[in-house]
């Protein structure tokens, strides 16, 4: 254990405390540019402690901080206190002393490790290395191996199960290895430390049982040797234990989530299962408009300028098209707002280590819009500012579930998706969408019981709207790696003839959770993983492909749904302007 007193020194400039100490300790150095990040005996973490040693050793005050060591002796004794004020300040320069020093006020070496920087730069906490990143319990994965296979199987994802297996045995065989040698390190420099230090009690009380000096100091230096044994054994092992985390992390990011038994196999969105249908599709006694057509005519939407300000996939919505854009997201908003969801106003540029987080990295990183210079993100969704809200945090439990929405901007490269849906409003790189979120227990049927309710709640502003919809179970060849079961809500679009997805209402388990070292206390004092779930609840202007179009009439007008009339100052029709 280790005792520091809180006395003033350098005439009050300073406090020297363990909180002051290790607050400036847990400050990693600059990554080097070349070879491993220093340890607390190298670089910067060196001369700091170095400063305060030096600073503890150049005083002669008797009131002036002490430190007290207790550690194993020979035979498992207990070695007396050592005194480290007083008549001291020559020892400053014994290195043994002061790596002794280093031992008995840092429990265990500090180390950092830096990520590769596709999940950023990662920092341990004082005392400890960092816990390499989970995206699904490394136990469950070695114990169900032929189930995570299949589930990668089922959802058309490429991972090495068995490569991360054997990487996970090396990692796990390491850290062992590493923590049997450091402990020999602190120990042994403790011992040195008593063994050179004359004025210390254990080494009188040696002299006085008739030990010579020179058995002692014979003592010391095979301990020395020892350690100068042990020290190169770390580092290589160091070496090792690098690319090894790295390797269990990178296979890590490519393992999926096993989908709940209900979903149904299958390869893609053609296979997805429908489970109901609300509503009647408009049968109409004149020759209908598509939205673009509709839009263009009335003058509320302007692609082609949209197209020449920032290329395809791009448009502008102007007078009634703004505003109708505009009223549903409200008309969303106020509904969640009313089932006591809490609004949040969030970022939209995020940094990469969240995208990680809520697993749209590394495998959705061709759709993501990178701001490479400052390793940030633009997000396509408020899911994923939202979310990451509580990242490494630990909750009480009567803080959960937490509700929250957003409405945000949402930006989609969608790569690979070249001349699919190319005309109008349906996939497009610009959208806004109102998104809702719940973290809750780690609790499967409890995480139903909300996935139903986020489910309603999208539904429920589609009926506001008055738009024919149905709801599918989605397919595993069409489920997300984090996702365990997924529900999409489809309207229909006159259009395109058919049933095309609006909403999107997924259960992921404490698969972010665990990315996101998100978690909560139980009353039981008990840590657990939350569980994370989220749902569209409007995105436009794609849910305005529906509305303009099934409110259409002969003489090219728009009838205003009348949820939304008063979002647009109580009007009922959109005509031409």
């Amino acid at each position: 254990m280790c005792e520091v007193t809180s006395k003033p020194i350098l005439g009050g400039m300073y406090r020297f405390d363990r909180r002051r100490l290790e607050t400036r300790l847990s400050t990693p150095p600059p990554k080097p540019r070349h070879g491993r990040p220093p340890d607390i005996l190298r670089a910067a973490n060196y001369s700091r402690l170095r400063r305060v040693f030096v600073t503890l050793f150049h005083t002669n005050r008797s009131d002036y901080p002490r430190l007290s060591g207790h550690s194993a002796g020979t035979d498992n004794e207990t070695v007396p206190t050592v005194d480290f004020a007083g008549e001291t300040k020559n020892w400053s320069h014994d290195q043994a002393l002061f790596e002794a020093f280093c031992a008995a006020i840092v429990p265990r070496p500090l180390t950092w490790k830096y990520g590769s920087g596709k999940y950023g730069e990662r920092q341990s906490e004082p005392g400890k290395q960092r816990d390499p990143i989970e995206m699904l319990d490394i136990k469950f994965i070695r114990e169900n191996a032929e189930l995570i296979k299949q589930s990668a199987v089922d959802k058309h994802i490429t991972c090495d199960v068995d490569r991360l297996i054997e990487v996970d045995r090396r990692r796990r065989e390491l850290q062992v290895e590493l923590d049997g040698l450091r402990t020999i390190v602190k120990e042994s420099g403790q011992r040195v430390g008593l063994l050179r230090n004359p004025k210390s009690p254990w080494y009188q009380k040696a002299i006085a049982e008739g030990k010579s000096e020179t058995d002692i100091k014979a003592e010391a230096d095979r301990v020395q040797a020892q350690l100068a044994e042990v020290k190169p054994k770390i580092k290589q092992l160091e070496e090792e234990e690098g690319p090894t985390l790295e390797a269990f992390e990178q296979l890590m990011l490519t393992i999926p989530q096993p989908s709940d038994p209900v979903v149904p196999v299958g390869k893609d969105d053609t296979e997805n299962v429908e489970l109901r249908k609300v509503g009647e599709p408009r049968s109409f006694d004149f020759e209908p408009k598509d939205h673009v057509t509709l839009g263009t005519d009335l003058g509320i939407i302007d692609i082609e300028r949209g197209v020449k300000l920032s290329g395809s996939r791009n448009y502008i919505l102007r007078g009634d098209g703004a505003l109708l854009h505009q009223a549903v997201l409200r008309l969303a908003q106020d509904m969640m707002l009313r089932r006591g969801f809490i609004p949040m106003a969030v970022p939209v540029l995020v940094k990469e280590e969240v995208m990680y987080g809520t697993g749209y990295f590394p495998t959705g990183r061709d759709q993501a819009y990178l701001c490479e210079r400052d390793e940030k993100s633009l997000v396509g969704t408020a899911e994923v500012p939202l979310t990451a809200y509580h990242s490494e945090e630990i909750l009480k439990e009567a803080d959960l579930p937490i509700k929250i929405c957003a409405t945000s901007p949402c930006f989609r490269r969608e790569a690979g998706a070249a001349g699919k849906d190319t005309y109008g409003l349906y996939r497009i790189h610009l959208f806004d969408k109102v998104e809702q979120v719940v973290l809750c227990r780690n609790d499967v049927d409890e995480s139903k019981r909300f996935h139903a309710e986020i489910l309603q709640n999208a539904e429920d502003v589609v009926q506001a709207l008055g738009l024919p919809y149905r709801v599918v179970n989605v397919c595993t060849g069409d489920l997300g790696m984090g996702q365990v079961q997924k529900f999409d809500i489809e309207t229909w679009m006159p259009s395109r003839n058919s049933y095309s997805e609006t909403h999107s209402a997924s259960r992921f388990h404490e698969f972010q959770a665990r990315r996101l070292k998100m978690r909560y206390r139980d009353g039981g004092k008990r840590i657990h993983f939350c569980h994370t779930l989220n749902n569209t609840v409007i995105a436009s202007p794609r849910v305005l492909i529906p509305v303009l179009e099934l409110y259409q009439n002969a003489d090219g007008t728009v009838t205003v749904p009348e949820s939304l009339r008063p979002y647009m100052d109580g009007r009922e029709r959109i005509e031409k302007q």
